[in-house]
């Protein structure tokens, strides 16, 4: 039996880096979250410990911040490109570059410099680049949303652990992670998550649910047909459910109107929707 070095990456994670762009007494800022991992001829460290190939990790944290200077950052997307593109094609020995960020929105409260940080959702971004390919996965996460009507659900198998009531009633909760992967890379990255975010929001409004299964199928849908750009969305839902209080020992009726919010356990939707001219992409999610 032989023992051999099977894939491997290495990286800095979860570099902050906060750019303030200052023009004249209006200011902007991007506060975002870069986790570098490079790939390539990088045998010899681990079998023997010799380091020649390698880019410190160190060395990957001081190119974000001072990319972040001389480029500034604009589209996390471009961002993450600029990075991935100058690892590969400035150290011999990296033939694949990924790069993921989260970037943390602010909100201006008034005057040019005064923020709120943006208690929203956290756009992501993930990249992969070689000499060869690039692909580019947008997204976000912590996108929390409710209908407080139009959604029901019953139908489904009951065995003898079965509790749940079917409802044609209920109040449906989750918090959307979604990732939606472009054709090539190059797209408005700006536009194009805004109105893939509008897409997903309206989708979930206006979809009367029969199950959440049903809501994430609609709102990737959705994406897919308004944005030619993009070719396949993964979306991770969870079920965030809200029971009916019982009153009845207050001597109170409850129509439909106080619930309690239960964080755990809860059920989790995960689903996949893809044109079917999607092209492979192996790598782009990982």
């Amino acid at each position: 039996m032989a023992i051999v070095l099977g894939p491997n990456r290495y990286g800095k994670a979860e570099t902050r880096v906060v750019r303030v762009t200052r023009d004249g007494g209006t200011h902007r800022i991007k506060d975002l979250n870069v986790s570098v991992a490079l790939s390539g001829a990088m045998d010899d460290v681990h079998l023997t410990g010799d380091n020649a190939a390698v880019l410190p990790t160190d060395s990957q944290k001081n190119t974000v911040f001072a990319f972040a200077k001389k480029h500034g950052i604009d589209a996390i997307e471009d961002f993450g490109l600029l990075l991935a593109r100058h690892f590969v094609g400035s150290q011999p020995s990296i033939t694949h570059a990924r790069v993921e960020i989260r970037e943390y929105g602010w909100r201006r409260i008034t005057g040019g410099h005064s923020f709120v940080r943006d208690g929203g959702e956290v756009r992501t971004a993930l990249i992969h680049s070689d000499a060869e390919t690039e692909s580019v996965v947008s997204g976000l996460t912590d996108l929390v949303v409710l209908n407080s009507t139009g959604s029901e659900f019953h139908g489904f198998v009951q065995d003898e652990y079965t509790t749940l009531a079917p409802t044609d009633d209920r109040i449906l909760a989750t918090a959307v992670t979604a990732q939606w992967r472009h054709r090539d890379a190059n797209a408005s990255w700006d536009d194009s998550y805004a109105a893939a975010r509008d897409h997903l929001l309206r989708a979930f409004a206006e979809t009367h649910s029969l199950s959440l299964q049903q809501t994430l199928y609609e709102m990737g849908r959705r994406v897919l047909a308004e944005r030619a750009e993009i070719c396949e969305v993964r979306l991770s839902m969870p079920n965030k459910h809200h029971f009916l209080v019982d009153l009845e020992p207050f001597g109170m009726d409850n129509d439909d109107e106080v619930y309690f919010a239960a964080d755990r356990p809860y059920g989790l939707i995960e689903g996949t929707v893809l044109t079917d001219d999607a092209p492979d992409a192996p790598s782009a999610w990982n």
